[in-house]
């Protein structure tokens, strides 16, 4: 009897080793391979898992005040994990408690440059794995730029709750790391935001992001520099947002003008 193959291979199978998406699975009759069908199946129970994992607040906490100091625990009118994910705009909001303890803190503290921010966002695990390994590389660069730090750490909180931490706390710059929404192969990836000048009205088109923070994605070490690049760019132009490009990559020297979303290549 001649041997037969009971999954038919795929001609793009080579490409496989390129990249982490699922392409090339090969077919077993008239369906995938059993392999990939458990495959998918655990990376999307990884991925619900990141998302309904409950966030260990204070313990994060208390891994950051031991590199940044006093960190406080703030929360927003989400009051669970439900609520939080079927009502985005709650995540958005600061309790009033908490906005009642930034104020107190302000008037009890000298003014911050920059509000640092870690919630849970969509994947508290990508917190809990990366955030303190994170902010440890970016606390030598926060120190070199002599900026005062006033660290947070936010219960089921979204991105734009940056703009009402930071206009509380009067800082100029806010920086804000989360869980990323996971994909299916990807459970734990963290994203940066920053901007300028936080405050009520802001849009997206205020901010920078940087996204796939991760060991198998964008490194921490990478994400750490291109971080402090941009904050360092922020303060020195008054800009973020599409008005500041990471230029770091083109040649010659990179010439801005705040406001703007163009550039100009300085004469080499």
């Amino acid at each position: 009897m001649p041997h037969c193959e009971l999954v038919s291979p795929d001609a793009w199978r080579p490409l496989r080793s390129q990249t982490s998406a699922r392409i090339a699975l090969g077919r077993a009759g008239g369906s995938l391979p059993t392999s990939e069908v458990l495959d998918f199946r655990a990376s999307h129970a990884a991925a619900r898992c990141a998302v309904w994992c409950d966030f260990q607040a204070e313990a994060v906490a208390a891994s950051l005040a031991s590199i940044v100091g006093t960190t406080v625990v703030l929360s927003t009118h989400a009051r669970d994990k439900r609520e939080f994910l079927l009502n985005p705009d709650r995540g958005r909001q600061l309790s009033a408690k908490s906005q009642a303890m930034l104020r107190e803190l302000s008037e009890k503290s000298e003014q911050p440059d920059l509000a640092l921010i870690v919630a849970d966002g969509l994947s508290a695990r990508a917190v809990h794995d990366h955030a303190e390994q994170l902010v440890e590389l970016l606390w030598p660069g926060f120190q070199t730029h002599g900026w005062r730090v006033a660290p947070v750490v936010v219960r089921f909180g979204r991105v734009a709750l940056q703009d009402k931490i930071g206009e509380l706390l009067g800082a100029r710059l806010a920086l804000t790391i989360l869980g990323e929404r996971p994909g299916l192969r990807v459970p734990d990836s963290l994203g940066a935001y920053l901007v300028h000048s936080p405050r009520h009205g802001n849009t997206d088109a205020n901010r920078n992001c940087i996204s796939n923070i991760r060991p198998a994605g964008l490194p921490l070490a990478d994400a750490a520099e291109t971080i402090l690049h941009l904050l360092s760019e922020a303060d020195r132009l008054a800009i973020s947002g599409v008005g500041l490009k990471d230029l770091r990559a083109v040649s010659g020297a990179a010439h801005m003008t705040p406001g703007a979303d163009t550039f100009r290549l300085a004469a080499q």
